[in-house]
């Protein structure tokens, strides 16, 4: 079984692809000499993802167990390696993709008792979300090493005054209480530009270049390198660890009717996305990383939505270095009144620690998604997404009602709440190849025409109070089988192959064009200069 992928469209094997149960792995590797024999090195097990429950062992010893398909979790396996002449490491990784009222996601299992329709113990997993529960090990599985006295967390906040940019740090170390700490921040050019010591403190960059977004910056996503090395005194002499995490100085504000970037209004046009592909199910690629990536740059978004889950933390890196907004999402989508609050939390305060929300493209997190009652939650939150399907799930063909009912959608919830609005759902499904007009359901046609309708919308409300959309979907993505679903959910702007539909060029054309009006710098607009060479291997 290749790692990462998901397991499910791998093979041939029908009842492989709907398993529900514990899968197991297994790989020996062989490790290095000094990995084994100094005392002085850790070694690590880092599994970057693995749907949903996993257990871990270690040449037949338990090292670790986790919870949540969506997160990388590490053991210290240094003890199990250094024990004996092997060089060899046996791992052992046990899966269990049940969903169940206890999980994010949730899900139910349904045991069918009928044996006059079902065999004896016939069950299945039954979910409230719109996508196919894809499991294995999603992410790389890797094995590094530190030295025992080693770096184990930094967090970075960053603020500007008066075009002097504030990078705030604080450095976490583990192994021992005796070291010292050296941190130097470069500019792109490798220059120092500011320096310090300890474990936390501020340094200040005179005429920061600040991180901005694509589009909105002649110069977008502009990274700092902030280097930290540990050194600490050994009987062998000093040894040192060395972590560099690139940096983006930016400052984000929301008032009643904006969302502020640096001081600036930003206008968020973009995309909701999936982790989710041919054969390799939520399997980790890098080709389509990339290709996803320069599918967004020619689409001229500047932002997406990791719906509705954590995604790599490849990905997020990638959005640093492109200059794409992120709203970063919790797994707690499906979410019915009686689920478990707890768990929820607990995994909404992970993924913050983990992803470091005030990195710079990540400004926003989603408490919840796509839940039955998650207005509850819109008095505690700063920016307000709404998400509707009008003249598609109900009013059928009815493109009409579109403008009259959205226009009160965003009038009800601003009047209670004064918050600024993101739509951040709305589309319709199109299988690519069908055409109709006048434009019917399912047809290229019919998506593009109702995107239209929610344009004239959108465009009268972001002069006042919304200050964002984000189509569903980009791209085409499985789910579970259903009348409704072929082959399915069809609400891509681009096939699950990355191929355009129709609606792709229309909302090219409308991002381009928004981008122009709104948030260019006046050098670039009129012009596309700033489509390409943001991305440098």
């Amino acid at each position: 079984m290749p790692v990462p992928s998901s397991f499910n469209d791998v093979g041939q094997d029908r009842q492989l692809r709907s398993f529900v149960g514990w899968v197991w792995y297994e790989r020996e590797v062989t490790l290095p000499q000094r990995w084994t024999q100094d005392l002085g090195t850790r070694v690590v097990l880092r599994i970057g993802s693995a749907h949903y429950y996993a257990i871990v062992w270690v040449n037949g010893v338990h090292v670790v167990e986790h919870e949540g398909g969506h997160l990388p979790f590490e053991a210290d396996i240094s003890k199990l390696v250094q024990s004996g002449p092997l060089s060899s490491c046996r791992i052992t990784i046990a899966i269990n993709n049940t969903l169940t009222p206890h999980t994010l996601p949730p899900g139910t299992i349904l045991h069918r008792t009928d044996t006059s329709k079902y065999p004896k113990g016939y069950f299945v997993q039954n979910t409230n979300f719109d996508f196919f529960n894809y499991a294995g090990l999603h992410r790389p599985v890797l094995l590094y090493t530190t030295p025992t006295t080693y770096i184990d967390d930094i967090t970075v906040t960053t603020s500007v005054d008066q075009g002097t940019g504030l990078v705030d740090y604080q450095i976490f170390a583990q192994g021992s209480e005796h070291f010292q700490l050296e941190v130097r921040l470069l500019d792109q050019e490798g220059k120092v530009v500011a320096q310090g010591t300890g474990c936390r403190g501020q340094l200040q960059v005179p005429n920061a270049h600040l991180w901005w977004p694509y589009l909105m910056h002649e110069h977008p996503a502009y990274l700092y390198s902030l280097e930290v090395r540990l050194t600490t005194q050994t009987a062998a002499g000093p040894v040192s660890d060395f972590y560099a995490l690139p940096v983006g100085i930016r400052t984000v504000k929301v008032t009643e009717r904006q969302f502020l970037i640096n001081g600036k209004p930003f206008y968020f046009h973009g995309v909701n996305k999936h982790e989710d592909a041919d054969i390799r199910g939520r399997g980790f690629d890098w080709a389509l990383l990339v290709k996803d990536f320069n599918l967004l740059r020619w689409l001229g978004a500047n932002a997406f939505r990791t719906s509705h889950y954590p995604y790599a933390e490849e990905v997020l890196q990638l959005c640093d270095r492109y200059g794409i907004v992120v709203i970063d999402e919790s797994p707690g989508v499906g979410i019915m009144r009686g689920s478990e609050p707890q768990a929820h939390l607990g995994r909404g305060l992970t993924l913050i620690a983990h992803t470091k929300a005030l990195d710079p493209s990540r400004p926003v997190t989603f408490v919840t998604n796509s839940n039955y009652e998650a207005d509850l939650g819109a008095p505690y939150v700063d920016v307000i997404c709404v998400n509707s399907y009008y003249s598609w799930y109900h009013d059928y063909g009815h493109l009409e009602v579109i403008p009259l009912q959205l226009a009160t959608q965003f009038e009800n919830w601003y009047r209670t709440y004064q918050k600024p609005i993101i739509q951040s759902e709305y589309g319709a499904g199109a299988i690519p190849g069908f055409h109709q007009d006048p434009p019917v359901m399912f047809s290229e046609e019919y998506q593009k025409a109702l995107l239209q309708q929610y344009h004239m919308v959108l465009d009268e409300k972001r002069k006042n109070y919304v200050v964002g959309e984000l189509v569903w979907n980009f791209a085409d993505f499985m789910t579970d089988q259903a009348p409704q679903r072929v082959m399915g959910n069809k609400k891509g702007i681009f096939t699950r192959q990355r191929q355009p539909k129709a609606a792709a060029f229309l909302l090219r054309e409308r991002y381009w064009k928004l981008a122009n009006d709104t948030q260019r710098p006046p050098a670039a607009r009129g012009s596309q200069c700033l489509e390409s060479g943001l991305f440098h291997v």
